[in-house]
C-alpha cells in the first residue's frame, strides 16, 4: 500500500509539473515565481486522480482480476484508471459469452441490470424499507413460492405491490395492517398508526384479492378457503433485519378480511424508564422483578403494550445467574440466553401444557404471555408459590377487573391471596408532535379547574399537524400506569370471600381509571401529550 502511495504521490507531481509547464507557455521555468494557475486543469487532474483510485477498489474486489495479479492491476490502474477496466470488462463479456454459448448482447444487457440494481441500493442505502423480501417461516421467498417461468410476469407486478403495501407500513410505524372490503368493487387498505387506524390506499377489488392471495400463500395460508377463519405467519428481510409478521384472515360481506400484526421487533431493546415509568414506579417494579418468588400481572386491553413492558422487565433480570422460561403467543423478540416456547394449538402446545413442562426444567422466572383460562392461571399462582418468579399479562379494564376475571375463572380465592402480588394497568397515549404542537387553547373552566387543584397550564399543548406526523399532530407513544401492590389486608380479604365481587368491580374501576387519568395528567401539564388524547384513551 505503501509502494502505491508513492507511487501515486510521484505520479501527481509529474503530472502537475507537465500541466504548470505547458501551462507557462515557452521558454517557462518551473520556479515557485513562474509557475501559472490554470482551474481547469486542476480539476481534471483531480478528478483523474479520484476516479483511478475508485477503479483501484473495485479491481481489489473484483473477480475479473486473478489474486495473483491483483497488486499488478492495482499500479495499472492508477496510471490506466477506466481503461484497464474496460478491458477487463470486454474479456468477461467475451469470456461469458463463449462458455454459456450466449451472444454478446445478452450478456451486456445482463450486466447493465447488475450495475442498475447495484447503483440503486447504493443510493437509497439500507434506509430503503421498500427493498424488502418477504419470506415464509421455512425462508423461501414469495417469488419462489410464485415460481420464475415468463408465465409468472403477470404475477410480478402483485408481488411488488405486496411488497410495497408492507413496507409502507413499516416506514409509518404501524403496528397493524387491514384490508377489508369496502364494497364489491373496492378494498380499503388502513394502517394502525400510533393506536389509530388510517386510511392509506383504496384499490379494486381483483387487485386487492390478488394481493391477499399473495399474503396468504407466503403465510402458509389455504388460497382456496375465503370463508373460514385461518391464521398464518410470514417474515419480511430488511436492511435494518427481520421483521415478523403474523396473520389472520375471515370472510366477510363483498370479500374477504385480512388483519396483519406487526410483532414489535424492538420490544427486547426497551428498559423500564423508556416505556414511561416514573421513578417511584420504576424503583416499585424492580423490587418486585428481583424478588425470588411471587406473581406480577400486566393488565389493559389488547394494543396497550402489556407484552412491551413485560419485555422491559425481563431486561432488568440478569439472565446469566437466573434461569428465565418464557411461554409466548407468539414470541415477538428474541432475548438471549432465554428459553423462550411458543404456543401452537395445532401441534397441542397450549399455556396450561407448556408450564406443566416448564416447572420440570429448573427455571428461576416464569413469563407466562397471556392467562387466558383457569388451568394456566391455577399453574402460574402455584408456581409463585414454589420458590419461582412469575410475570405474565390479562387482558382487562383495570386491575380491579383483573381480579374480578381471575375469581370468574373459578381461581381459588386463597391461591389468588397467597399467590399475586402486584397488579399493573397500562395505557397507551400518542406523544404530541414535537415539530408542530402549539399551546393549548382552555376554557374558562378548565382555567378555573386547573387553579383550583394548584396545576400550572401554562406547558399544555394541543396538537396541530404537519407534514412529520402526516397532519395528525402526534408522534410515538407513551404508556401510562396504575400499579397496585396487594397489601396483606386485602389479601386478607379475598382469602375470606369478604370482597364483594359487584363492589370491588365498580370501586376498583373507578379508582383505577382516576390513577390512570391521575399519571396522563402528568404528561398533560408537561407537554408530552394532549387533554383531548388523554379523554381519547382513559375517559
Amino acid at each position: 500500500m505503501g509502494t502505491l502511495i508513492l507511487i501515486k504521490c510521484f505520479s501527481i507531481t509529474q503530472l502537475g509539473a507537465s500541466l504548470s509547464s505547458i501551462g507557462a507557455g515557452p521558454g517557462a521555468t518551473l520556479s515557485s515565481t513562474s509557475l501559472s494557475f490554470n482551474p481547469i486543469k486542476l480539476i481534471c487532474l483531480v478528478g483523474w486522480m479520484y476516479l483511478c483510485l475508485y477503479f483501484v477498489q473495485r479491481v481489489q474486489f473484483s473477480s475479473l482480476v486473478p489474486n495473483n495479479y491483483k497488486s499488478i492491476a492495482n499500479v495499472a490502474t492508477l496510471f490506466l484508471g477506466p481503461a484497464l477496466l474496460l478491458v477487463l470488462l470486454i474479456v468477461n463479456i467475451v469470456s461469458k459469452s463463449i462458455e454459456g454459448h450466449r451472444s454478446i448482447f445478452e450478456i451486456m444487457k445482463e450486466q447493465l441490470q447488475n450495475a442498475s440494481a447495484s447503483m440503486r441500493s447504493l443510493r437509497l442505502g439500507s434506509k430503503d424499507k421498500k427493498a424488502l423480501r418477504l419470506l415464509d417461516s421455512s425462508g423461501r421467498s414469495i417469488t419462489e413460492i410464485y415460481g420464475h417461468g415468463e408465465g409468472k410476469r403477470e404475477d410480478s407486478h402483485i408481488l411488488e405491490l405486496t411488497s410495497q403495501i408492507v413496507a409502507d407500513a413499516l416506514e409509518e410505524r404501524a403496528s397493524d395492517i387491514l384490508i377489508d372490503p369496502k364494497d364489491a368493487l373496492t378494498y380499503t387498505i388502513r394502517f394502525r398508526i400510533d393506536g389509530v387506524l388510517r386510511i392509506v390506499e383504496h384499490l379494486e377489488a381483483a387487485v386487492c384479492q390478488a394481493v391477499i392471495n399473495s399474503i396468504k400463500a407466503v403465510s402458509g395460508m389455504d388460497i382456496a378457503e375465503r370463508r373460514r377463519p385461518l391464521d398464518g405467519a410470514f417474515l419480511a428481510k430488511t436492511g435494518d433485519g427481520t421483521v415478523s409478521f403474523r396473520v389472520a384472515s375471515a370472510g366477510a360481506v363483498n370479500g374477504e378480511k385480512l388483519s396483519i400484526r406487526v410483532l414489535n421487533q424492538n420490544a427486547g431493546m426497551f428498559t423500564l424508564e423508556s416505556v414511561g415509568l416514573s421513578e417511584k414506579q420504576r424503583a416499585v417494579i424492580e423490587s418486585m422483578v428481583a424478588k425470588p418468588t411471587g406473581m406480577v400481572l400486566m393488565c389493559g386491553p389488547t394494543g396497550s403494550g402489556k407484552t412491551t413492558t413485560l419485555y422491559a422487565m425481563l431486561n432488568t433480570i440478569d439472565l446469566f445467574t437466573r434461569n428465565v422460561i418464557t411461554v409466548e403467543d407468539p414470541i415477538e423478540y428474541v432475548l438471549p440466553n432465554a428459553s423462550q416456547i411458543e404456543v401452537n394449538p395445532k401441534a397441542d402446545i397450549t399455556f396450561a401444557k407448556s408450564l406443566r413442562s416448564i416447572l420440570r426444567q429448573d427455571p428461576d422466572v416464569i413469563c407466562v404471555g397471556e392467562i387466558r383460562d383457569e388451568e394456566t392461571a391455577a399453574i402460574a399462582l402455584r408456581a409463585s408459590q414454589t420458590g419461582h418468579l412469575v410475570l405474565g399479562t390479562i387482558h382487562s379494564d383495570s386491575n380491579a377487573s383483573a381480579l374480578v376475571r381471575l375469581l370468574d375463572l373459578n381461581v381459588s380465592s386463597l391461591l389468588l391471596s397467597s399467590g399475586l402480588d402486584a397488579l399493573v394497568s397500562q395505557r397507551l397515549v400518542r406523544r404530541l408532535c414535537n415539530n408542530c404542537k402549539v399551546p393549548a387553547k382552555l376554557s374558562q373552566n378548565q382555567i378555573h379547574d386547573f387553579h383550583k387543584r394548584a396545576i400550572n397550564y401554562k406547558n399544555i399543548f394541543q396538537a396541530n399537524g404537519c407534514d412529520q406526523c402526516h397532519g395528525t399532530g402526534y408522534f410515538g407513544r407513551i404508556a401510562v400506569f396504575d400499579i397496585l401492590i396487594l397489601s396483606d389486608e386485602l389479601k386478607a380479604d379475598i382469602a375470606n370471600n369478604k370482597l364483594s365481587v359487584t363492589q370491588l368491580k365498580k370501586d376498583g374501576d373507578k379508582k383505577g381509571k382516576s390513577n390512570l387519568r391521575k399519571q396522563g395528567l402528568k404528561f398533560v401539564v408537561s407537554g408530552v401529550t394532549s387533554l383531548e388524547e388523554l379523554k381519547r384513551v382513559i375517559g
